[in-house]
């Protein structure tokens, strides 16, 4: 059964989708089937490994409203162990269409379940909102990411996050834990950022990934060529980082059934970012 992790902020440009996309790509080339689900009407998760969201005919709107099979429904990425079940701008509508159904917190969760054994890991891509998909995906995850960036407000809207993964956890899905907190866009020339790691890890402590997502150009080029930084530029900083990453999430969850794979990539120490 693979282990659910579901990336969800509803303040945009933190780097939400950057991160679904490269730590999907990451846990699969270190040998893990990884599926990443695009649950964001915008569809970026889909684009950015190589999909045009306006040509795709099925996706996971037909999924959650049609009952259609999510495993005629993925597609196979360019990245080996890496699948992707895209969305569509379809997807805005569903909220509205399963706004009167009994189980309507639950239908995403009826689809992963479907296909959740194929599977080490599925990548959950959140819409910046806390609205029904959402709601959805947290209710189907076994953890949640969420990914703060090294900048002015970072901490903005925070609380109002954690309070809806308290109401799931109350309501809808007692298992949901929260896997941590990736600080991402970090520029360790700037004292801002090392301000606010510092403000995020004495706030939350345990909660924080050692792994830190630094600034890297190749990280923002690599959507607009619909690759992952892995199949972009797999030397750079971005692509270390978020290989780092994959190993912390695998690390902490070997012991949780996740089978360990042997490593392909060198690890680089996370305590080489400068921190102040």
């Amino acid at each position: 059964m693979a282990k659910i992790i579901a990336i969800a902020n509803q303040k945009g440009g933190v780097g939400k989708t950057t991160t679904a996309i490269n730590l999907a790509a990451s846990l699969a080339v270190l040998e893990y089937k990884t599926l990443l689900i695009d649950a964001d009407p915008q569809a970026n998760s889909t684009s950015g490994v190589g999909y045009d969201p306006r040509v795709i005919k099925r996706s996971i709107y037909e999924c959650i409203i049609n009952d259609e099979n999510p495993a005629e429904v993925i597609q196979e990425t360019k990245t080996p162990n890496l699948d992707l079940l895209p969305a569509h701008i379809d997807l805005v509508g569903a909220e509205i269409e399963m706004i009167n159904l009994s189980n309507r917190e639950y239908m995403m969760k009826q689809t992963i379940n479907k296909i959740a054994d194929n599977y080490d890991f599925i990548i959950i891509d959140c819409s910046p909102s806390l609205g029904l998909i959402t709601i959805n995906a947290l209710s189907a995850a076994d953890s949640v990411i969420i990914p703060v960036q090294c900048e002015y407000f970072a901490l903005e809207g925070l609380g109002k996050l954690l309070n809806t993964i308290n109401i799931v956890q109350t309501r809808l899905n007692p298992q949901l834990s929260i896997e941590g907190i990736l600080l991402t866009m970090y520029d360790s020339r700037l004292r801002l950022s090392n301000q606010v790691v510092e403000e995020v890890k004495t706030h939350f402590q345990n909660m924080v990934f050692n792994t830190i997502i630094q600034r890297n150009t190749k990280l923002g080029e690599a959507p607009s060529f619909g690759e992952t930084i892995i199949m972009h530029d797999a030397s750079s900083k971005g692509a270390v980082n978020y290989l780092n990453l994959a190993r912390e999430i695998i690390q902490k969850n070997n012991n949780a059934g996740v089978p360990s794979r042997d490593k392909i990539f060198k690890s680089e120490e996370t305590s080489k970012i400068k921190m102040n």
